[in-house]
C-alpha cells in the first residue's frame, strides 16, 4: 500500500515510507525500532492506512537496516539524535502538508528506540503532536531525555513486564515524574510479555493477545485525540 517519499528536513532531505488512507485520514508518524526502516515498520504504516490513518515512517538511518542485534546496537548508538529529531519533525510537516492527511495535528507512535524518540518529538513539537503512544520506549543516549515540561499531548504508553531495558520500575518512575508535572499520561505495563512484544516478525517475543489489545487501544486513542 505504501511507498517511499522524500521531504525537507531542516536543510537536508529526509526520506520515509508513506502509507496514506484511502480518501485521506488523520496523520500518524511511526518511529522505527533500532533495526531501521524494516518491513515490520512498513507493515505498521499499512495497518494504520487500513484503519483510516495516513502514516509516515521516517528512515532515520538513511537507507541502512539490519537483522543482527549487535549491528542494530551500533546503528542506534551512532544515530545523531539531533538529526533524527529533525527528520521526525520534517516528517510531521510532510504529513500536515499532504493532501492525504485530514487532521491539523498528528499522532506519534514509536517502538523501542522509536518509543523514546516519539516522546522526544512530542516534547519538541507540542504545536503539532496531539497524541503520543510509545511502545516499550527507551532512551539509550546519555542525557537524551526530553524536557518533559514542554509535553502537551496525552500519552498512552505500552510497556513489557519482562523488559530488561525499560522495565516496570523505570516505567513507574517515569509515570511518577509525569504525574508530578500534571501531564495526561497512562503508561501500561503488559504482564508476562517481553520487550518488543508487538513485533510480529519476531516470533520469539511476539505476544499476539497483548499486541492486539495495545493496537486496538492505540487506534481508539488516536481516533479520539487527533483532529
Amino acid at each position: 500500500m505504501g511507498h517511499i517519499v522524500e521531504f525537507p528536513s531542516n536543510g537536508s532531505t529526509g526520506r520515509g515510507f508513506f502509507s496514506p488512507a484511502s480518501g485521506g485520514g488523520p496523520g500518524v508518524l511511526v518511529v522505527q525500532e533500532w533495526w531501521g526502516l524494516v518491513p515490520h515498520i512498513e507493515s505498521v504504516c499499512d495497518r494504520f492506512a487500513a484503519a483510516g490513518f495516513s502514516a509516515l515512517a521516517p528512515d532515520l538511518y538513511r537507507g541502512e537496516s539490519t537483522t543482527e542485534p549487535d549491528e542494530a546496537g551500533k546503528l542506534m548508538m551512532a544515530l545523531n539524535l539531533g538529526q533524527a529529531a529533525k527528520d521526525c519533525s520534517g516528517g510531521i510537516d510532510f504529513l500536515l502538508g499532504s493532501d492525504d492527511v485530514t487532521s491539523s495535528g498528528v499522532g506519534v507512535i514509536g517502538f523501542c528506540m522509536g518509543g523514546g524518540l516519539a516522546l522526544t518529538v512530542a516534547c519538541q513539537r507540542p504545536d503539532a503532536v496531539k497524541a503520543c503512544a510509545p511502545f516499550y520506549g527507551i532512551f539509550p543516549w546519555p542525557h537524551s531525555e526530553p524536557d518533559w515540561t514542554r509535553l502537551e499531548a496525552p500519552v498512552r504508553g505500552h510497556f513489557a513486564e519482562k523488559d530488561a531495558m525499560f522495565g516496570p520500575d523505570a516505567v513507574a518512575d517515569l509515570q511518577s515524574r509525569l504525574d508530578a508535572l500534571g501531564k495526561d499520561a497512562q503508561l501500561t505495563v503488559h504482564r508476562d510479555v517481553e520487550h518488543a512484544f508487538f513485533n510480529d516478525s519476531r516470533p520469539e517475543v511476539y505476544a499476539p493477545t497483548e499486541a492486539e489489545a495495545a493496537w486496538s487501544q492505540t487506534l481508539d486513542f488516536f481516533r479520539a485525540s487527533i483532529s
